[in-house]
């Protein structure tokens, strides 16, 4: 079973609006409401792919009794701490005519100590049956930017692996707690080493300095590829995955289920490079529908006939 954290869960909308203008009125095409944040678009993802999940994090106020709802109507299990403060929702306007996302986050819930406290307890009874924990996305306010790397830490002291992905200061603390993985989008990996990539040689250097950090392995997820780093056999070994080729109607959420396809992979035991296939495969296939963590499995294991998997060097020291 793999166990999800989303502490600034959501409720996202996706308007269709064809033709949309800045201060017109439009009516739209097609409506989509759906449980958000990335550790609940992780979990949708992995329950496609017949994976046990669990989803957990904090859900407040009306808000997050939609949320819940909403996970309960798609078979999700959950089991979320209830807070005081309401929880965020975001809205989304696709244009299929100009090809266009425009995406609205409201800030989200203020978070007290005890609530903490209690998301806490609750992770600590969930990962007793975990083979994996993850952590996705931002933190809410009132939480300390160390949160993740507590959390962390406190799992491997039970020998529970864990996976982060988030951004800033969560995300560099986290890492430096030694998760089993982490896995960045490129701009949050550019804001962990401190420079944009301009190639191929910026992506791998940023795994190795990544991996320095502390994490066992790094898998950066960018539009056109992803490069992974994993320590396998006593040695480290680095992969780059071209994408499918695919007309993508909205790449949001991609990521996630990038990453929940990988876990799986790697759950069933398959080897790195057939893992990286079949999650750019997955990512790839999430693009072309609407709402975040959805995907047609089918698509996927279609369109891993055309991802190509290269095993590559390190790039040597100037």
């Amino acid at each position: 079973m793999i166990v999800t954290v989303t502490l600034n869960a959501g409720l996202d909308r996706t308007l269709t609006v064809p033709n949309f203008q800045r201060g017109q009125r439009h009516r739209a095409s097609q409506g989509l409401t759906l449980a958000g944040g990335k550790g609940i678009n992780v979990a949708r993802a992995l329950k496609r792919l017949d994976v046990p999940v669990v989803a957990t994090g904090l859900a407040g106020g009306r808000t997050g009794m939609r949320i819940i709802e909403e996970l309960t109507t798609e078979a999700i299990l959950n089991d979320f701490v209830r807070i005081v403060d309401e929880s965020r929702t975001s809205t989304a306007v696709v244009d299929p005519t100009a090809g266009s996302y425009t995406e609205i986050n409201e800030w989200g819930p203020h978070v007290g100590p005890d609530e903490l406290a209690m998301v806490l307890e609750k992770l600590a009874y969930l990962s007793r049956g975990a083979d994996m924990v993850v952590f996705s996305g931002s933190l809410p306010r009132g939480v300390d930017d160390g949160f993740y790397a507590e959390a962390i830490r406190d799992l491997h002291r039970h020998n529970v692996r864990t996976v982060l992905d988030s951004e800033g200061q969560p995300l560099r603390l986290g890492a430096e707690a030694e998760p089993f993985l982490v896995s960045p989008n490129q701009s949050e990996a550019e804001g962990l080493v401190d420079h944009e990539f301009r190639d191929d040689e910026d992506c791998i250097n940023a795994l190795e300095r990544i991996a320095d950090l502390g994490p066992r392995n790094v898998l950066i997820t960018s539009e056109a590829a992803c490069f992974g780093l994993f320590r396998e056999d006593r040695r480290r070994v680095m992969y780059r995955a071209q994408a499918a080729r695919v007309e993508p109607v909205s790449a949001v959420g991609s990521g996630d289920v990038l990453l929940a396809a990988f876990l799986a992979a790697r759950l069933a035991e398959r080897p790195l490079d057939e893992a990286l296939k079949s999650a750019v495969a997955a990512g790839a296939a999430s693009t072309v529908e609407l709402g975040a963590g959805r995907f047609d499995p089918r698509e996927a294991s279609r369109l891993q006939n055309s991802v190509r998997v290269d095993e590559l060097e390190p790039v040597p020291a100037r």
